[in-house]
């Protein structure tokens, strides 16, 4: 798969987080539609396209060079007919797609405006209001509808406070461990409309161990079409 983003330095860069969302979300059935809220270059909408579990992908992303990457990188790799890339802020119910959408991936901000150090460049989308994702993926989503989150670990019971008060329940959670005995680095969330209960805790998922990238994380990286 193809994918251009900003250089080193010049705006925020993909890493396996992106990847690791799109093997979480695409582990249930496949989606016929998917919307990936602040998508950037649509790196995880993409994983979802190459490992076919999804048939079309609306990439939301306010950021207009970031969103115009992501075009660049539907025509770089074919997938122009099976994708609709939307230069558009979440905040913004008008611009958003209808409420459709089986599958809902978002890679949302983690620091509040105001908290920390100031930004530097190419780590603004690290900053935002989380519950303006939150509430924008249940807006889009179709009555069976599920929305998938990665999140860091640390942060958890903000990220499934803020997914209650929007109106969705958790219902799938998997840590993710960078070496095996260490703490969780992120986690990975599955969330549906509904009522409360009901969460299954994955086992986690294991990074590196002596040998370098884990069996687990080498999988991911080099699945396609997976069931």
């Amino acid at each position: 798969m193809t994918l251009y983003q900003p250089a080193r330095g010049e705006g925020y860069r993909v890493n396996v987080d992106a990847v690791l969302l799109a093997s979480f979300a695409g582990r249930e059935r496949r989606a016929r539609r998917t919307v990936d809220l602040g998508a950037g270059v649509g790196a995880v909408g993409l994983c979802l396209l190459y490992r076919d579990r999804t048939g079309h992908v609306t990439f939301v992303e306010k950021d207009r060079a970031l969103s115009e990457l992501c075009r660049l990188n539907l025509e770089a790799n074919g997938w122009q007919a099976s994708a609709d890339p939307q230069c558009a802020d979440v905040s913004d119910e008008g611009a958003l797609p209808g409420a459709d959408a089986d599958l809902v991936v978002c890679n949302p901000p983690y620091v509040a405006a105001g908290r920390g150090r100031p930004p530097v460049v190419g780590r603004t989308a690290r900053i935002g209001d989380l519950s303006l994702f939150t509430r924008a993926a249940r807006r889009v989503m179709g009555p069976r509808g599920r929305a998938s989150f990665v999140y860091p670990a640390t942060e958890l019971v903000t990220l499934m406070e803020t997914l209650r008060a929007s109106g969705l329940e958790p219902k799938r959670l998997c840590f993710v461990h960078a070496e095996r005995g260490q703490p969780a680095r992120v986690a990975l969330v599955e969330a549906v409309p509904g009522k409360r209960g009901g969460l299954v805790v994955a086992p986690p998922f294991i990074e590196r161990d002596e040998h370098g990238p884990s069996t687990e994380l080498q999988a991911v990286l080099a699945a396609r079409g997976e069931a």
